[in-house]
């Protein structure tokens, strides 16, 4: 999942607290995420007041999910990165072909209190975002207000912005289509949920514009290029807050999914990474991480922690639980090739 632009940067932390439980040392801690908006506030968050505390230098790079680069690593045994951030089918499929050390049993998160799908065998979720529907506030007479209006032309004219996977667009083509949200994997699982949803999709293929970076979406629609798009919740509010870009959000039928800490296979840092993602699992910590993005915590006593003004804006308000759906990464880490090879023929058509 490509949810930022690229950049690299070391934080160094001089001795401001006492040493922690582990000694300095010159190589610290190497986190990757997905850069942009998330990873700064990752780094407000977790690593700076980590680095910190543990008197060690954190040094932070960015992927966009390409998993022959951390299987390079792997492979050769010369591990570069200690804990990656991951989308839940990331984790998944890298957990299946051995890239990952499987930390879900470890008792620091199996007693942390996550929320359900915030836990697998590899994988540790640390915040809960969204795809939800954002769209020109002035577009329309009548505003939308779930995601499946996206493939209402008649109401909602205009081209719309989708990203270009089948991730996430062939889930929410299946419950446009009158699938309910409990039957809409077992159905996908279908030869014939497969064809259902490409024909949903067919119905505004032609209205459609593709995303592939999630820095796009707004600037589609502040441009006027689209009418609407879906899009990370957290882009959204990023574009509102800074670039006062005025987009509304429409959060029914939102499909959510999770960032995951993971450890590369052969990690050299283990019993470190191990702390650091059991640190950003602290109900205060992990409650911490809304005050910078509009990213949910995972750990459930964080909820009441998070501040009143901010609930509102995230994923995990009840206000805008309706109708979710939580992203199956499992699935997806199974069925990503044969789905993959579809859309790509489908768009080409």
């Amino acid at each position: 999942m490509l949810r930022a632009s690229f950049f690299k940067r070391s934080w160094l932390v001089g001795l401001i607290l006492a040493a922690g439980a582990f000694p300095a040392t010159a190589d610290g801690l190497t986190v990757v995420s997905w850069g942009g908006a998330l990873q700064e506030a990752q780094a407000k968050t977790f690593f700076d007041p980590y680095a910190k505390m543990k008197n060690i230098t954190v040094t932070q790079d960015t992927w966009s999910g390409e998993l022959a680069k951390l299987r390079a690593m792997v492979d050769s045994g010369n591990v570069a990165w200690d804990v990656i951030d991951v989308d839940p089918q990331t984790g998944a499929t890298a957990c299946d072909q051995g890239l990952l050390e499987k930390i879900g049993s470890d008792t620091a998160f199996k007693s942390a209190g996550l929320v359900d799908g915030a836990l697998t065998d590899c994988a540790v979720g640390t915040s809960v975002y969204a795809t939800i529907l954002a769209f020109q506030k002035q577009a329309f007479p009548k505003a939308p207000t779930r995601l499946t209006d996206i493939f209402d032309t008649t109401n909602f004219p205009g081209k719309r912005g989708f990203r270009k996977s089948p991730v996430d667009t062939l889930e929410l083509a299946l419950i446009a289509d009158g699938v309910a949200t409990a039957d809409v994997y077992a159905t996908l699982a279908t030869a014939e949920g497969v064809d259902r949803a490409f024909k949903k999709l067919d119905t505004i293929k032609k209205d459609i514009v593709w995303w592939e970076a999630g820095a796009q979406p707004p600037q589609l629609l502040k441009s006027g290029e689209v009418k609407m798009a879906l899009a990370w919740n957290g882009r959204i509010a990023d574009a509102n807050a800074k670039e006062n870009a005025d987009l509304g959000i429409a959060w029914t039928n939102q499909i959510r999914g999770f960032d995951m800490w993971v450890i590369p296979s052969g990690s050299k840092n283990m019993e470190r990474a191990k702390d650091f993602v059991a640190f950003t699992v602290k109900p205060d910590v992990n409650a911490a991480l809304s005050n910078h993005i509009a990213y949910g915590p995972t750990v459930k006593a964080a909820s009441d922690l998070v501040a009143k003004d901010v609930l509102p804006n995230l994923p995990s308000a009840p206000e805008n639980s309706e109708a979710a759906l939580a992203q199956d990464g499992a699935f997806w880490a199974k069925n990503s090739d044969t789905l993959n090879a579809r859309f790509a023929s489908w768009i080409s058509q």
